[in-house]
């Protein structure tokens, strides 16, 4: 089997992928597939309100949040986040540290006025110190993206922002750490990252923010609607939320979030650590205080990249069954991404190669 190191649709744990197979004919005794299920029947709805209620369980969310299951990928949400919330004053502060919160902010510049809380930079390599921030206290929401997977900068803190709701996009380190749900007004994640296929967005709302959404605001991108009916106001996509309600169980059954995070700094540190030893041969771009434990980019030979090495490297991994190490079209170089279902020993299978091709190669 390939060692998967794709930023996504991403590896899924081999166990989940088990059991769906096993049940993929016959779901329990309904006697049909999930796929075949209608979404408002018994059936579906038993793994509906599971699914939601794991969650629940693994973040320890209050009842003042809703939990929302949404099409559209994060990309939808970019819309749907200002549509819902700017309303309020028409301004919204973005926080821009990478390509994904680049988007949105040039989304959301559609629908209102954008103030761009950090200066604008060529290359996304760290995070300014919150002191250097420019927040409007006007705001209707504070947006950043807690991990970049193109550029590899992650978040170590969360925010301060004198009582402005939080909004935050964890597409590639949901359930990858425990958080404090109650400090943010909104997260949201696509699935294909951490917890399943692609095809749904999980989105967790404080209560008192629905209701607000601009007139414009498509009824699917509606919070307020989507949250009356439980997130089947239309027809959600049954299977794929079947395929993270079980992601979510096997994440309860590794021993929660927190064993998530430690598996990912061990992961992330043993390949980090093999950058630094190999004495410029490869060559991370990120500051060190807030490189990402999802998603490590580098490049090989020097800081620009030697591209003939780079291609040598990504033959010579595939010959050892390790697939989608390529770095992003819009950086180049090489990109390892460490999802909870990327296993440590996944990891010391990369370490591994990376220390017998620089020791080949190096000068």
């Amino acid at each position: 089997m390939v060692v998967n190191f794709g930023a996504g649709p991403a590896k899924l744990p081999a166990e989940v992928l088990v059991e769906v197979q096993k049940e993929l004919v016959h779901h329990g005794s309904s006697g049909m597939s999930v796929m075949e299920m209608s979404h408002r029947g018994a059936d579906y709805n038993k793994i509906h309100e599971e699914t939601i209620k794991t969650l629940q369980e693994l973040l320890s969310i209050p009842d003042d949040y809703q939990v929302l299951l949404l099409q559209g990928g994060g990309t939808g949400l970019f819309a749907a986040v200002c549509l819902n919330l700017m309303g309020r004053t028409g301004v919204a502060d973005y926080v821009v540290t990478g390509s994904w919160s680049a988007k949105a902010a040039k989304e959301a510049a559609k629908y209102g006025k954008v103030n761009l809380v950090i200066p604008k930079t060529a290359k996304f390599t760290g995070i300014p110190d919150q002191k250097t921030w420019k927040l409007d206290p006007n705001a209707s929401y504070v947006y950043y993206c807690d991990n970049e997977t193109v550029d590899g900068v992650e978040f170590n803190f969360i925010p301060e922002t004198n009582g402005v709701p939080i909004a935050c996009d964890m597409s590639s380190n949901f359930l990858s750490r425990p958080f404090d749900i109650t400090k943010f007004g909104l997260v949201f994640a696509g699935a294909q990252k951490n917890i399943g296929p692609s095809g749904i967005t999980v989105v967790i709302v404080r209560k008192d923010l629905l209701g607000k959404a601009m007139p414009i605001t498509p009824t699917i991108l509606d919070f307020a609607v989507i949250a009356k009916d439980n997130s089947i106001n239309n027809t959600p996509p049954t299977f794929i939320i079947y395929v993270v309600g079980r992601v979510f169980q096997w994440i309860k059954r590794q021993g929660g979030i927190k064993a998530m995070y430690d598996a990912s700094m061990k992961k992330s540190q043993m390949v980090y650590n093999e950058i630094i030893k190999s004495d410029g041969f490869y060559y991370c771009p990120v500051d060190e205080n807030c490189r990402s434990r999802m998603n490590v980019p580098f490049r090989i030979g020097s800081a620009q990249g030697d591209e003939a090495l780079e291609k040598a490297f990504l033959k010579g991994a595939e010959a050892r069954q390790m697939v989608q190490l390529k770095g992003h079209r819009s950086v180049g170089g090489i990109r390892a991404s460490l999802y909870n279902a990327v296993t440590i020993q996944d990891a010391e299978t990369l370490v591994a190669f990376m220390k017998d091709f620089s020791q080949e190669h190096k000068k």
